[in-house]
């Protein structure tokens, strides 16, 4: 040990008298070792931060790393959402306590399966280090390709248009879906998932603020604090962007659709989901499983499969590969296993508040409405060749602005709804008309309360005052008439109506607006009334009872008043 010492003093002090590169020496080495622990721990600090170290050597993930790495976000590290993005001192203080927390766990057995992440940072340090959340979003096309379970894997097409929104409202903006970052909403969770949310509230323009309750959960408000309120951020509803696992249903139209497997094979659709479906005991069970389909296509369909062999072991393979990176047994991790909280068909999502059960105390519920988020969704089977979409532009008839007009409409349906919209079929779902949308009807949205006791007794307090009063019979403008045109025009065409029209009071309708006097009394044909609602340009059309009406009437002279 004397001699190490001795070298090492003679080496690093050297003698004044020896030759210049000799004292050199010892300072580029130690300039050496320098570089070589700075490259060292920076190489080390870079690897410990990357996704494969987190997801294979530090513990292990395999649910979690593959659904990131064929997730939108594969190229961001795990580090930068579960850590956040921070000065090194914080981020390394936040390595170690989660290292800790990762190693006591694994030393202990203390962690359960599946794994849920309690203590994510919050999306200002994580979501919006890249997404400025007041940058304004253009609303989007969305083309949704489903396949029937017959034999041909029949494809209808649905399309809607995502209103993203997003921007301040100090720009004429903040609206649309991103209005819950513009805007303060607060609220509380009962579960880690966050899925059963019995309070929430809205603070307004003015700064007051309007709380909204779940009437059916009984929910003691006394119990709330301020420690267990959450305001609502990025992760609220993008809670599995990095780690999403679509159900076989979604996962094997998605397939069919990009043509991974070939929807000439008859039946895939049903065949695929029916295996991917299955319960295993085991992956090696479930590639067994996946495998018969070979077994069925020999057997039901001899000819194709003799002739297209390959098509189906692709099938399989693919099938294979999916269920292995869907299903972890071990880990207790599928499809199921997390809600993903963007939409509303697989997981309450949306419908956690939005489900017409958070009642303010006006009785007003959260609003409901499809179209506040995304268009009417259009169903378009594969022969049809023009998809006609629907974007609301104008202005809402009352009614339609009630907070718990969804719930209600049903109530309120007569031939009137034809003045805007096409009813044939009303409430079905073959797609023949607006009122008979598939995307709607025909299913059973199981996380709002349609039909929930406690809000029926609210509603039929609130049906009288959007039916209107009986109107006289009288052919007369303040009897009959004056009903029909408000009910059919007066939302576009009433005080400081559209292109100077207003059609709600009888000197209105004489004096007309831009193109002239909406009536001629006694001409039905020159009528502008009659003219622009039969030409087939104008929005709004009158049912043929009520234009019988109004051809009468106008007939008759366009009276006012009936004899007295």
């Amino acid at each position: 040990m004397k001699k190490v010492l001795h070298w090492l003093r003679s080496f690093f002090f050297r003698s004044p008298t020896e030759p210049w590169w000799k004292q050199a020496i010892p300072y580029l080495v130690l300039g050496l070792l320098t570089v070589f622990v700075i490259l060292v721990v920076t190489e080390g600090w870079d690897y410990t931060n990357s996704t494969n170290f987190c997801g294979t050597t530090c513990h292990t993930m395999p649910p979690q790393y593959h659904t990131n790495l064929q997730s939108p976000h594969a190229r961001v590290t795990c580090v930068e959402c579960h850590l956040g993005r921070a000065p090194l001192p914080a981020q390394i203080e936040r390595k170690i306590v989660d290292g800790w927390i990762t190693f006591s766990s694994l030393v202990s057995g203390s962690y359960e399966f599946p794994i849920i992440a309690k203590n994510m940072r919050p999306a200002n340090e994580a979501c919006e280090t890249c997404h400025y959340p007041q940058k304004f979003s253009d609303d989007s096309m969305r083309q949704l390709i489903r396949f029937a379970e017959d034999k041909a894997n029949t494809p209808t097409y649905t399309y809607l248009i995502l209103k993203t929104g997003g921007g301040s409202e100090r720009q004429g903006l903040g609206k649309g879906i991103h209005w819950h970052i513009e805007n303060e909403v607060v609220y509380l969770a009962l579960d880690v998932e966050q899925q059963q949310i019995p309070y929430m509230w809205v603070k307004n323009q003015d700064g007051s603020v309007t709380e909204y309750l779940d009437i059916e959960n009984n929910f003691d408000l006394s119990l709330i604090t301020e420690e267990n309120l959450h305001r609502m951020d990025c992760i609220t509803c993008h809670n599995r962007t990095s780690h999403e696992v679509k159900p076989p249903e979604e996962a094997v139209d998605q397939l069919l659709a990009n043509q991974i497997i070939s929807t000439e094979i008859p039946e895939i659709r049903r065949t695929a989901v029916e295996v991917l479906s299955r319960e295993y005991v085991s992956q090696d069970h479930a590639l067994k499983g996946i495998a018969v389909l070979t077994e069925y296509y020999k057997k039901y369909y001899p000819d194709f499969y003799e002739q297209n062999k390959n098509l189906v072991d692709t099938a399989i393979t693919v099938l294979q590969e999916t269920f292995k990176n869907s299903v972890f047994r071990t880990q207790e991790f599928d499809w199921n296993t997390h809600p993903n909280n963007i939409g509303h068909e697989n997981s309450p999502g949306c419908f956690r508040c939005h489900d017409g059960k958070h009642f303010n105390p006006k009785g007003e519920a959260v609003r409901l409405e499809c179209n506040l988020c995304h268009s009417i969704p259009v169903v378009s089977a594969a022969a049809d060749q023009v998809s006609r979409i629907e974007i609301s532009r104008g202005n809402e008839p009352a009614s339609h602005l009630n907070p718990n007009w969804i719930i209600v409409h049903r109530d309120l349906f007569d031939n009137t709804c034809a003045t805007c919209h096409t009813v044939e079929d009303p409430g079905g779902a073959s797609n023949t008309s607006f009122c008979s949308n598939s995307a709607c009807h025909g299913k059973a949205w199981e996380q709002i309360g349609l039909d929930a006791p406690a809000i029926r007794k609210v509603l039929l307090e609130q049906l009288a005052t959007l039916v209107p009063e009986p109107a006289s019979d009288a052919l007369v403008f303040n009897g009959a008439i004056s009903a029909i045109l408000k009910r059919a025009c007066g939302t576009c065409h009433g005080q400081d109506g559209s292109g100077g029209l207003n059609l709600i009071t009888y000197e209105g309708i004489l004096k007309g607006g831009l193109g002239g006097p909406a009536i001629i009394p006694g001409d039905d044909i020159n009528s502008l009334i009659l003219t622009k609602t039969t030409d087939g340009t104008h929005f709004s059309q009158f049912t043929e009872e009520d234009l019988q009406k109004i051809k009468t009437w106008i007939l008759n002279g366009a009276p006012e008043n009936g004899p007295k």
